[in-house]
């Protein structure tokens, strides 16, 4: 998994890179515009650049000395650029102004190469060329954006707007160095304006802020640049975004001599009915996610009146009524035990929620709480209920948060992660933060992002398929921080198997598409 950062971990790194291990700010910066070059060659699937233009507009500090040795590595490869410098060459220092004025000994020897030390100097030829790339290297990751919307002034502002003017008008790539400029690297804030990149290529490590708020839609692709920042340096209180590879190791085979008892037992308490409606539909879709997620024993505690419908739907299952003492027996089975899709809101469920969370049968067990029995522990006591719970996540979304911690959905959206952080600190719990991207966070201060998925996921009963899905990893043998992670991102996978058309996806094609999702990396692994 690869390490996401805010700028303040990316600033630490950069400077203890330099001062412990001795790796000079010149070299990093070299290291930058190399990497920049071989990335932004991949990406135009180009073997020579000998018929590619370049507009490069370059900011006052390193980010601006990465777009010089960039251009450097684009004339020696036969680009022609155009570079235009955003303040007065004055106020350039140190490695920057080294690389500008080797830039400048270029121009007295090439044709193809072009400075301009204005936007205003530069204007008249602009709009008679014509340019394959715009590359934005005007602020990175030092900029830090006071609050959302902000405007800003010349000439940051007019760079921003020139290129992404260009791009519009011209249909030419927009390439961000390190972070789309105007955009903040920690909460994925944006200015006024922001670029529009249609590739990142930052430098070491992901920022969170590419997946935060505006992120996701001024990044575009983004790649990461390597550039001899080791990991350690950033580790372990970077975030790490959870990969195919990650999700693979939390999935345990089955051996060849085992039984179903000895493949996960699931307890899920789940579905109810009154007279005026029914909610067995999140009980099935959690019962079967957890099935084909391998489980080998499932069973499901409901009213018995809706036993029929559940061995109907989910034939491999064990039914048991909702019986206090029939469901504490079973949480002494079980190996993980799942409370909450659609279990009910009543005064009663309420109640026996609280009930079944101070017994010791099933406080000390691996403990989920989704849905209807995060709005049980929310009306009172919710410190004192979780502090009963040895090891238990919680699967909430914005909404659900919000009830429980009294923050409006509108600031938990704004920072999920710190959010998440902060109330598994605080309780001694983990957190599953739905959203895009899912926040997994645990009290021992691990946090893992999932961005897998797509608007495929946006339906009625996705939630309960998840909850099923991290019930089976987790009686698998899984960790239970590691199969919520697993299991998001083999859920977002199953949205995207699920059709080819995401707004036709619901919950039941998600669960069919579950064996799809683990199968295929197993079939890679002997391909």
């Amino acid at each position: 998994m690869l390490p996401v950062v805010t700028a303040i971990e990316m600033q630490k790194a950069d400077k203890a890179a330099i001062e412990l291990l001795h790796i000079g700010e010149a070299r990093l910066m070299e290291l930058a515009g190399s990497e920049c070059l071989r990335l932004t060659q991949e990406t135009l699937q180009r073997e020579s650049l000998a018929d590619t233009s370049f507009l490069i507009l370059c900011g006052k500090g390193n980010n601006g000395g990465d777009g010089f040795v960039l251009a450097r590595h684009l004339l020696n490869h036969a680009a022609s650029v155009d570079l235009v410098l955003l303040y007065p060459q004055s106020v350039l220092q140190g490695v920057n102004r080294e690389g500008f004025a080797i830039l400048q000994a270029y121009e007295e020897h090439l044709t193809n190469l072009r400075i301009f030390t204005s936007i205003d100097e530069a204007r008249p030829f602009l709009d008679e060329s014509r340019y394959d790339v715009l590359v934005d290297a005007m602020t990175g990751t030092g900029f830090r954006l006071g609050k959302p919307g902000i405007e800003l002034a010349p000439p940051l502002s007019d760079g921003i707007e020139l290129l992404n003017t260009l791009r519009g008008e011209r249909a030419a790539m927009t390439i961000s160095l390190d972070i789309p400029s105007g955009l903040d690297a920690s909460t994925g804030g944006s200015s006024t304006p922001t670029i529009q990149a249609d590739v990142t290529i930052t430098m070491a490590f992901l920022k969170r802020g590419f997946y935060l708020n505006d992120g996701p839609n001024c990044c575009g692709e983004v790649h990461v640049a390597e550039i001899s920042i080791p990991r350690f340096l950033v580790e372990p209180t970077s975030c790490l975004l959870i990969d195919q590879g990650f999700a693979a190791e939390q999935f345990i085979l089955r051996k060849p001599s085992s039984a179903k008892h000895t493949n996960g037992k699931v307890l899920i308490i789940a579905g109810s009915q009154t007279e005026d409606s029914s909610m067995v539909g999140a009980a099935i879709l959690s019962a079967k996610a957890a099935i084909k997620t391998g489980a080998g024993y499932v069973c499901v505690s409901l009213p018995l009146t809706l036993a029929s419908t559940m061995h109907l739907a989910a034939p491999e299952t064990v039914v048991i009524g909702r019986n206090k003492a029939s469901i504490l027996e079973k949480a002494r089975w079980a190996d993980v035990i799942l409370i909450g899709c659609g279990i009910g809101r009543d005064e009663e469920t309420i109640a026996l929620v609280k009930e079944l969370l101070a017994s010791s049968d099933i406080a000390d067990k691996k403990l989920i709480l989704d849905a209807d029995a995060l709005y049980a522990i929310s009306s009172t006591g919710l410190s004192r209920i979780l502090s009963q719970c040895k090891n238990v996540l919680l699967t909430p979304h914005y909404g659900e948060f919000s009830r429980l911690t009294n923050i409006p959905t509108e600031e938990i959206a704004s920072d999920p992660i710190e959010a998440a952080q902060l109330f598994a600190h605080q309780h001694g719990v983990t957190v599953l933060l739905k959203g895009n991207p899912t926040v997994i966070a645990s009290s021992d201060g691990l946090t893992m992002l999932n961005t897998s998925g797509t608007e495929a996921l946006a339906t009625a009963g996705s939630g309960d398929v998840l909850s099923g899905m991290i019930a089976a990893l987790a009686a698998k043998g899984a960790g239970l921080v590691n199969a919520a992670a697993a299991a998001a991102w083999f859920h977002g996978r199953a949205g995207d198997l699920a059709s080819d058309v995401a707004s036709l996806v619901s919950s039941g094609m998600v669960v069919d598409a579950i064996p799809q999702a683990i199968g295929e990396i197993f079939e890679r692994e002997e391909a």
